[in-house]
């Protein structure tokens, strides 16, 4: 198990009790175990369970729970987004990517917009188009900090932008 004092205490907040995002992949991952079985315990929001499975590296559970939760409620923003992110887990990165692309339009001008391109930025650095990801990085901070965000969402995109423009700088 590892724990969130063991040099994970600055990683971004991942969304959820027990899960960080760790700033060299910046992907989530589960950095306290016992926080997370807790929150997870006393959830009962379906999309809790989905999350976890994801971050966990379990897609094929994620997408049968996903599936599930689909068919009761089709138009829910929030699991076309674990659409997109089963996509990314299960290495689809190119479909991943179009799934969060065809959300911006919905989404453009309200602070879910950020989300997406957060998203997106991280589903471009996980296939290697690290020039798309730090552009998606930028787009998402800039709408963080000019719709007055929460500070954790600031901070995460700070570090993934940080990170992206890093691992660019590396390659030129």
């Amino acid at each position: 198990m590892i724990s969130d004092s063991g040099g994970t205490s600055e990683w971004p907040d991942g969304g959820f009790p027990g899960i960080r995002i760790n700033p060299e992949t910046l992907m989530p991952q589960v950095v306290n175990e016992e926080a997370c079985a807790e929150a997870l315990a006393a959830s009962t929001d379906a999309t809790d369970l989905i999350f976890v499975r994801l971050v966990e590296g379990h897609p094929g559970e994620a997408a049968e729970l996903l599936a599930e939760a689909r068919y009761k409620d089709p138009d829910s923003f929030r699991l076309r987004m674990f659409e997109a992110e089963v996509l990314r887990v299960s290495h689809r990165f190119d479909r991943a990517v179009e799934l969060y692309r065809q959300l911006l339009p919905e989404v453009q001008g309200t602070p879910d917009e950020a989300v997406v391109r957060q998203h997106l930025g991280r589903s471009y650095f996980a296939a290697g188009n690290i020039a798309a990801a730090v552009e998606a990085f930028a787009k998402a901070l800039d709408l963080r900090v000019a719709g007055s965000a929460d500070a954790a969402l600031i901070y995460s995109s700070t570090v993934a932008l940080q990170r992206a423009r890093d691992v660019l700088d590396l390659a030129c």
